[in-house]
């Protein structure tokens, strides 16, 4: 028998225009007292729900995080009562037995007995970052929509510009880009825009603009398309001062230079990682319950003394894509542990997306550690090679130097290296 541990708590199963609730009510060690009531989703209906829980008593509240009806529910009972919000996989109702008034029964009961796991909710000032930030993201996933869309047109004008250019809306493809649109320029006047190091592909830029199909409709076309990407680098331009003033209001900006310091994170990336976890790490008992939150850390799969599929979970997405994203920039950095961290599980496991996972994992722990101390990240020294790595190096070079001519005397290796050498030679 599992013991109560909620006296007076109540369920609501959210809908869009109808919640169903139910409290139950009574000492720990009986059968708790029964309740059950509809209201409706406007705000009216909201505050008579909170007068009515409050009259009861009600001290916790369980609801689902059903798309976003749950947020105005969660607004005007905050300052009431406590909300646990539950994850609709965890509190799924068994198959057969679902109707709106036993859903909310079973989320009361579920609560009373503490067999919820609640989510993390945030203050409200850290919310709206939330808002801000994430609405940066779908921006720039509009802006590279647009940017593809481009490329498809000049694609379909045999316009090869991307054949050349690494970036066609550098300085060089602007350039090229608006005299195409004017459509008066020769493709050789059109390549002396070239700008920097495409200099040295004038040849190429000529041949890949002869003859191209650009017309009227494509040029409407690339139009539409421009007049959108500039408004939503308008747009993204008002997010980051949005942004900027939300951590000032928040008063973290010692936290958010504090989580700049860590390799590979940036001013909008770590913008990104307040606005998901807070800069107070109390809710996270330790840097593995943050990472499991986030979707970051290997999946715990066993049973009857097998360990099976270790993929990480579904966490935070957000958080989750934020961090793989400074991940390859850290696999860059020079003199850093964790390029080479990332280096040494690609050239193990041959798959990069694992390396990548590995690298945003260490970053979340170390955000965690500067957060958590107060202090700057500071560089780590990598750690020194094992005795296998050690002798898997000197074959490896000792292959390379044997393929340059140069002969290295055997002495130089380890006995087990030597021996494992000398089978090779004689297969």
């Amino acid at each position: 028998m599992i013991l109560a541990s909620i006296e007076r708590c109540a369920g609501i199963d959210v809908g869009k225009r109808v919640l169903s609730v139910c409290i139950l009510t009574g000492p720990l060690d009986q059968e708790p007292r029964e309740e059950r009531r509809r209201y409706g989703t406007n705000y009216q209906d909201l505050l008579q729900l909170r007068e009515w829980l409050q009259e009861e008593q009600i001290t916790c509240v369980a609801m689902e995080s059903t798309g976003s009806y749950w947020k105005p529910v969660f607004n005007v009972l905050e300052p009431a009562v406590q909300v646990c919000l539950a994850q609709p996989e965890q509190v799924k109702a068994r198959k057969g037995h679902k109707t709106d008034d036993k859903d909310g029964w079973w989320l009361g009961h579920l609560l009373r007995h503490a067999m919820i796991a609640p989510s993390f909710i945030p203050v409200r000032g850290q919310r709206e970052l939330r808002d801000l930030t994430r609405r940066r993201k779908k921006l720039l996933g509009a802006a590279t929509a647009e940017k593809n869309r481009v490329q498809k047109i000049l694609e379909d004008a045999s316009v090869k510009l991307s054949s050349v250019l690494s970036d066609v809306f550098g300085v060089s493809g602007q350039l090229m880009l608006e005299k195409l649109l004017e459509g008066k320029a020769q493709p050789a006047e059109i390549a002396q825009l070239a700008q920097r190091k495409a200099k040295q592909r004038v040849p190429e830029i000529v041949a890949a603009l002869e003859g191209h199909q650009l017309n009227d409709h494509h040029r409407r076309m690339i139009g539409f398309s421009l007049e959108h990407m500039q408004f939503l680098e308008q747009q993204l331009n008002q997010l980051d001062d949005a942004i900027v003033s939300q951590i000032e209001a928040l008063g973290w900006n010692r936290q958010w230079e504090l989580v700049q310091t860590v390799p590979g994170l940036g001013a909008h990336s770590a913008a990104t990682v307040l606005a998901e976890a807070g800069v107070e790490m109390q809710q996270f008992p330790s840097d593995k319950h943050l990472g499991s939150w986030a979707g970051l850390c290997p999946g715990n799969n066993r049973s009857a003394g097998r360990s099976k599929s270790s993929h990480t979970h579904g966490g935070n997405p957000w958080l989750r894509s934020a961090l793989t994203e400074c991940a390859w920039a850290a696999a860059s950095k020079r003199d850093c542990f964790l390029k080479e961290k990332f280096w040494r599980i690609t050239t193990r496991r041959g798959k990069k997306p694992i390396a990548l996972i590995a690298i945003a994992h260490t970053q979340l722990r170390l955000i965690y550690e500067v957060l958590q101390s107060g202090q700057p990240y500071r560089e780590r020294n990598a750690e020194p090679p094992s005795e296998i790595q050690k002798q898997r190096l000197i074959r490896h070079h000792i292959r390379r130097l044997g393929k340059l001519g140069i002969q290295v005397r055997h002495s130089s290796l380890a006995p087990d290296a030597m021996d494992c050498r000398k089978r090779k030679q004689k297969t």
